[in-house]
Formats: structure tokens, C-alpha cells, sequence
């Protein structure tokens, strides 16, 4: 998959690329939604004879534009989110710079530059696809800013148990910890990757010697809490528990939540490792005990209900 990085203005012509078919949208969390999106997109390419394209931004409009609810921790950081479009099987990414530039062109101009100037000769995008200044353009001013230079397809909104599948949903599910359903979403579990960094080192002493884990990007993180978790570490894939939170029993501190997995069965030094973390089944909320051996006790509990739901599994 080749990956051309562009930013307004760019210095490209129609001759620079082979005609495309382009899926457009900033597509965080890569979910069904962008998944019927993007596959059509593939398939129309396929069927013309044509190269496929995604179209996606960085970083996120609502940064940029300074908006009072803005996404900065993410579902798929832009890593996560072009090793997914590779999986897919996309051509290529044209990965464009969202700046103030960028959101101050006019429609008419966003599609004479972006489209038209990258040989783009068919655009598929959801039904809610804005582009242009304050979001003007739309799919149904498309065919008149196109100029009969490209055709487009409009692809409607994909539902589950009658909730549209989106991006904001997503968020809503791992607000609430519901980590579970949240694969019927994106049709994978969720997962973050960090680096096992050194910590307090007191899990060790109460017989759960946990991993901290240092995020390798803004992900967004499940609800503070237990959970059942898949680590896999390398080319191992291990069972474990995972507790994000302040850890209220020895600190009274909110600043900032950890992560932290216990391992079942795993005998080495994680220090340094990257690891991926999936997100399986929340447990419980954190507490705050009554002195170690309550928290002991409670972790042997978890523990004992978190193997019983993998081997049931």
C-alpha cells in the first residue's frame, strides 16, 4: 500500500497518479460503518479496472477547528488505522493534512484540488460526508462540484440492534466499559498497544506482579476498572486482567489512570516489551479496599472469574 502524505496546497497533477477509486473520511475506529465505506470502494475499483484509494485526514478536524468536544484520544491512531486500511487491501492512502488552510477552502475548491487534481474518476463516501468550509458541501452538492469529472456512490448508514454503527457510539460503549460489545461494532475486539514501563512494583508483593503499561499513541481508554483481557506478547497470545484506574487503595490521587495487566502463566521480564492488549469482558468498577488483604482477596476473585470466562469461551 503506498501512503502519499499531502497538504493544501499541494503540487500535484491529474498525471502524477493512475485513476482512482476514492473512499473518503477520517474513518477513526475503521467500524463497520467505514468498512461497507471502504470495501465498496474496493469492489467499484476492482470492477473499473482502477486503483483503489482512501482519502483520510490527520489530524482530526475537531482539533483544528477548536471545537468545545474535541477527539484527541482515538479508537485507531494513525498507525492502528493504516495497518487496518492495508489488511483491507487498499492501494493507496492519501493522507491529508488537516490545517486551517485546508478547512477554509471553498467546496468548489476542496473537489478541483483533491479530486480532480489526484485523477480521482469515482468518490464513495457515507451519507453524512461533509467537506468544504463549515462542513458546505455534502453528498448531494458532489454531482454539481464535480463537474461531470467523476461519478459518485453514496453508501447509508450501517445499524446494529438498530443503533447506527459510528464513532461516537464506539466512544459511548467504551465510556461504559461495554468492551464486549463493542466487536459487533467494529467487528474485532478493541485494542491498544504500549510498552511495559517500570511502576510502584507492588503488585509483585501481594502475588499479582503486573505490567505497566505505557500507551503508544492517544488511545482512548475503556472506563476505569477490571477487565478480561487477551495480551499477546510477541507471537504469544495469553489470558489475563487488566485494571485501569488511580489504584484508590494506596493513593488518593486522580490525575491520571493507569494501565496495568497481570499475565496469567507467564514466567519472564515484560520490561521493555510491546504488547497488545484486547479488550474482552469488563469485571467490575476499581474500589478502594480496606487494607491489602481485602484488595488481595478481591484479585483472587477476579482472577478465578476471569479464567472461568475464557475457558467458557
Amino acid at each position: 500500500m503506498d501512503i502519499k502524505e499531502l497538504q493544501y496546497p499541494h503540487t500535484h497533477s491529474k498525471n502524477d497518479f493512475p485513476e482512482s477509486v476514492v473512499a473518503i473520511g477520517y474513518f477513526d475506529g475503521v467500524h463497520k460503518g467505514h468498512q461497507k465505506v471502504i470495501q465498496t470502494a474496493i469492489d467499484l475499483a476492482n470492477e473499473q479496472g482502477r486503483e483503489s484509494a482512501v482519502m483520510t485526514f490527520h489530524p482530526h478536524p475537531s482539533v483544528v477547528l477548536k471545537k468545545t468536544k474535541q477527539q484527541i484520544d482515538l479508537i485507531t491512531p494513525l498507525e492502528d488505522k493504516l495497518k487496518l486500511l492495508e489488511e483491507m487491501g487498499i492501494d493507496r492512502v492519501f493522507l491529508v493534512t488537516f490545517d486551517e488552510d485546508l478547512a477554509g477552502l471553498l467546496p468548489q475548491e476542496f473537489v478541483d484540488h483533491f479530486f480532480i487534481g489526484l485523477n480521482v474518476q469515482h468518490v464513495v463516501a457515507g451519507f453524512d460526508f461533509s467537506y468544504g468550509k463549515m462542513g458546505k458541501g455534502s453528498m448531494e452538492t458532489l454531482p454539481f462540484h464535480s463537474r461531470g469529472a467523476f461519478s459518485q456512490t453514496v453508501v447509508q448508514k450501517v445499524e446494529t440492534d438498530e443503533e447506527k454503527v459510528s464513532s461516537s457510539y464506539i466512544r459511548e460503549q467504551l465510556h461504559q466499559g461495554d468492551v464486549g460489545y463493542i466487536y459487533h461494532l467494529l467487528g474485532r475486539y478493541y485494542t491498544i498497544k504500549g510498552t511495559v514501563v517500570k511502576g510502584e512494583q507492588r503488585g509483585r508483593t501481594i502475588g499479582f506482579p503486573t505490567a505497566n503499561i505505557e500507551l503508544k499513541d492517544a488511545y482512548i481508554l475503556p472506563k476505569v476498572g477490571v477487565y478480561a483481557v487477551k495480551v499477546q506478547i510477541g507471537d504469544k497470545v495469553l489470558n489475563g486482567m487488566a485494571n485501569i484506574g488511580y489504584k484508590p487503595t494506596f493513593s488518593d490521587s486522580t490525575e491520571k489512570a493507569t494501565v496495568e495487566v497481570y499475565v496469567f502463566d507467564y514466567e519472564g521480564d515484560l520490561y521493555g516489551q510491546d504488547l497488545v492488549v484486547e479488550w474482552r469482558k469488563f469485571i467490575r468498577n476499581e474500589t478502594k479496599f480496606d487494607g491489602v488483604n481485602a484488595l488481595i482477596n478481591q484479585l483472587k476473585q477476579d482472577e478465578q472469574e476471569i479464567r472461568a470466562f475464557f475457558n467458557d469461551y
